[in-house]
Order: C-alpha cells, then structure tokens, then sequence
C-alpha cells in the first residue's frame, strides 16, 4: 500500500494570527473535537497566567460563525475566570471535515486526544484510516469503545492492524476471531487480534481463514489463549511492557495453530 495512504492532509488556506476574538462568540463542533473535559479546564482556571495563554485555533466558517479547532480548554478556562476576550489563529475557508482534520494534525505531537475521541474526529475529517476502520467494522456490527460482546476496547490496536495491514485484513481478522471462539469480550482482546492481524498480514495469501479459525478454537478458548499469552509474555520478561510484545506472542500462537497437523514443507515459520 503506498506509504502516504492514510496521511493527514489539508488544502492551502487563508490564516490571521493574533486576532482577539470575544469569548462568548466561540462554538465547540463535538464532531470535531475531542470531549471537553471539565475538570481539567478548571485546574487550568485555578493556574491561568494570562499572558501565558497564547492563542487558540479558530475556523471561521462560510456563515461567519466561529468554531474553536483546538484549544478548548484554554477557552473553557478564560470563560471561568470571567475573561472577555482570547486570542486566536483563525483559519477561513475549510470544510467540518478539514477542520477535524486540522485537529488530528496539531494534536499529533502535543498534547494527544484519547484513542477514542481520535477515532471519531477522524471519521468526521474523512480520514481513510478510519473511515476504512469504521466501515469494517460496521460489517462486523462492532464499534469502538468499552470492551464487551459487541464492542472493541483495543482502539489503537484495531487502527494499527488497518494502518499496517489494510482494511482487508482488518476484516479477515475480526472473521476469524468471531469464528473460533464467537462473540464476547475475550474475543477483541487487542493481543490476539494483533496477533491475528499480524499473521494474516504476513502470510494471508497461504492460508484458509475457516480452517485457520477451527484450529484456533481446537487450541481452547480465548480466555485460555490470553492468559497463556500473558503467562508466555512474563517469562520472557516483557509482560509489563506495554501490548507489542503480546501481540508478537499471539502472533507465534496462531502459527503454532495453523501449522498443527501439517506438513513440515507446508508449515509457516513465524
């Protein structure tokens, strides 16, 4: 797939830089946005240095109302510190979609929104990684969210396997996940899907998705998959180490299921 597949892009725009804009004019697009949290823009509000706030990012839309791209915590904080006004870098001309988009790109490197706000303000900007992410996953009647028979909780894991993989693979996983051992929460563990994933990704052309998912199940459920992932992990001294190397171990797994009964000629050598 061509490297720049799921790049952020924004067309060439009009900017003004340190515009002072009143504070009540300013409008918060939850579609874009990442979700205000209170708490926060108050422990902003009991620290605020005014002349430390520096300026906000604005979108002035065709309408000529105004609508913050980030920085909304800051304004929260203004407006409860009683402040009228905060200054602003105001962008003209860009579409709900680009505005999200514009988001995703500032907050990159800085101060990143949770997987989950990410998630939605991506598929508001159109961005293929996860628009393709979000329609497999529709396919499937799963969403994204808290782990349970229905949704998945491994957020990042999931956009991993489609950002390295392919959308395709994404929903050959989710397939044969669903076929060995059904549809509850152990299923999504975001170990044994990237496990999954990466085993399609590398080897998927070699190998029969339905044969592949009986030969998981016929290795035992997925509660007993995690917990021997998780058991293989801390051995090895990386359990603690975040989810890569559990999905490497899934990964091993799920060749030592496929390869189980075959040919040492036909075997796949994770």
């Amino acid at each position: 797939m061509p490297a720049d597949r799921y790049a952020f892009h924004i067309p060439d725009h009009k900017v003004e830089y340190g515009v002072e804009i009143e504070i009540s004019d300013l409008n918060i697009d939850p579609q874009a946005q990442r979700t205000l949290n209170e708490r926060r823009a108050q422990a902003i509000a009991d620290n605020i240095v005014p002349a430390a706030i520096g300026s906000i990012i604005v979108s002035q839309r065709e309408d000529g109302s105004l609508y913050i791209v980030d920085g909304q915590h800051r304004w929260r904080a203004c407006a409860l510190c009683g402040m009228r006004t905060i200054r602003a870098e105001i962008h003209f001309g860009l579409t709900q979609a680009q505005e999200a988009m514009l988001f995703l790109i500032r907050n990159r490197e800085s101060h990143k929104p949770r997987p989950i706000d990410e998630y939605h303000v991506g598929i508001t900007g159109g961005v293929p990684l996860f628009v393709d992410t979000d329609r497999v996953l529709e396919k499937h009647s799963l969403s994204l969210g808290s782990t349970s028979a229905n949704t998945i909780g491994a957020i990042a894991g999931v956009l991993n396997i489609t950002d390295r993989y392919g959308a395709a693979i994404l929903d050959r996983t989710l397939s044969v996940a669903e076929a060995a051992w059904g549809r509850s929460p152990d299923t999504w563990d975001g170990g044994l899907l990237g496990g999954i994933g990466m085993f399609l990704g590398r080897w998927g052309d070699l190998v029969d998705d339905k044969e592949l998912g009986r030969k998981m199940l016929a290795m035992g459920p997925a509660y007993r998959w995690r917990s021997n992932i998780v058991s293989m992990s801390a051995v090895s001294g990386f359990g603690s180490r975040g989810t890569g190397p559990r999905v490497f171990t899934a990964y091993r797994l799920v060749a030592d299921a496929w390869n189980k009964g075959r040919k040492a000629e036909n075997r796949i050598e994770a």
